[in-house]
């Protein structure tokens, strides 16, 4: 066991409180993790402020790269001094969704996330809960193997961090999710960072048009930089707009706000069997009410997407290796880079659109 310093959630709506605890030593499949960036997601907010139920106390922070600091006896693939990202979903590889490659809705994921001691304490002894069982906000944090991706040198670890959720839950969205077809029209409702990852994403598939959505003008500006071709402001009608500007609806629609209208703005502004993927994540206790016709009469889809809807470590890697290539922006999303105990600051920043994505740098 270690001591390290933790950013731990005690209250909703209260600021994070910066403090010991004790990290547990890795088990046999574990890896123990120097962690040295985490990005700032709004779904750490949801916990944060409670719209998403939380056991308290609890270390928040899932997008997170580090550096390997000790492994577990099985470990076999990573070894001290490895740069690594981490990946939100564990999975066994061996049940049904698995072996079909939709380890993001491993069936055993409960059972891979038990351990026989807490990961963290406080120094009383009191258990300290990790979201996601990732808990990045810590100087030290354990994960699964399978949970690590290595990446190569060149890749920064204050832009590596964005792989571990904002990019494969954008671009795997697009691949994975709503498999978008070359030459195809898509629209992204919400430009922050996961949008942002869409916006890539479709670039990526060949899209002939990308139209950005949002509320936000620098946002909207942004957006053409990852390869937006129109942008609509979404205080008009947005389904009209899209119109005017392609004559029709689009292919592909994106929700990456996640609230019951904008899931709704993203099945009106389909053409007849387009395909609309949730990727946003709504409040707990968010309803959708949706014409029905638009599935009967107009054949449209309603899809949902959860971290990328694919196999984790393989995607990780190959968008590192888009990176590399500089077909994927990673530097051009990161607005800064900020020190760990500015935190909370972080998210307070978030709330402007010209920010995409705030990373946290916990070696100082």
């Amino acid at each position: 066991m270690i001591s390290t310093e933790a950013a731990v959630l005690t209250a909703v709506n209260e600021p994070l409180e910066f403090t010991e605890i004790v990290v547990d030593d890795p088990e046999p499949h574990e890896v123990r993790l120097a962690v040295s960036n985490v990005g700032l997601c709004h779904s750490d907010l949801h916990y944060m402020t409670g719209t998403v139920s939380a056991d308290l106390p609890v270390v928040v922070g899932h997008e997170v790269a580090g550096v390997v600091e000790s492994v577990g006896s099985a470990v076999t693939t990573l070894r001290p001094g490895d740069r690594v990202v981490g990946a939100l979903t564990p999975s066994c590889g061996l049940c049904r969704n698995c072996q079909v490659g939709h380890s993001t809705q491993c069936q055993r994921v409960t059972q891979i996330r038990q351990r026989p001691r807490p990961a963290f304490q406080l120094l009383d002894g009191r258990v300290v809960h990790r979201l996601g069982d990732v808990g990045a906000f810590s100087r030290h944090t354990l994960m699964r193997e399978n949970s690590l991706v290595k990446v190569a040198d060149e890749v920064g670890l204050h832009v590596g961090c964005l792989l571990s959720c904002c990019i494969i839950t954008g671009v795997g969205a697009v691949f994975r999710g709503a498999e978008v077809r070359p030459g195809s029209t898509v629209a992204v409702i919400g430009c922050g960072g996961v949008g942002s990852a869409i916006i890539q994403g479709a670039r990526l598939a060949g899209a002939s048009a990308i139209v950005a959505v949002d509320l936000d003008d620098a946002r909207l500006a942004a957006a053409k930089t990852y390869g937006a071709t129109h942008v609509v402001n979404g205080a008009a009608d947005v389904a009209a707009e899209i119109q005017n500007l392609l004559g029709d609806g689009v292919d592909y629609s994106f929700e990456a706000v996640g609230s019951a209208r904008t899931a709704a703005t993203a099945l009106e502004v389909l053409r007849p069997t387009g395909t609309a993927c949730l990727v946003g994540i709504a409040p707990d206790g968010t309803d959708l009410t949706l014409p029905a016709w638009n599935f009967f009469f107009s054949e449209k889809r309603l899809v949902g997407s959860y971290m990328g809807s694919g196999q984790a470590q393989e995607d990780i890697a190959q968008f590192a290796r888009l990176y590399q290539q500089g077909r994927l922006l990673l530097d051009e999303m990161v607005s800064d880079v900020i020190p760990f105990r500015d935190i909370d600051k972080g998210f307070e920043a978030m709330k402007s659109g010209e920010v995409t994505r705030i990373v946290a740098d916990l070696t100082v």
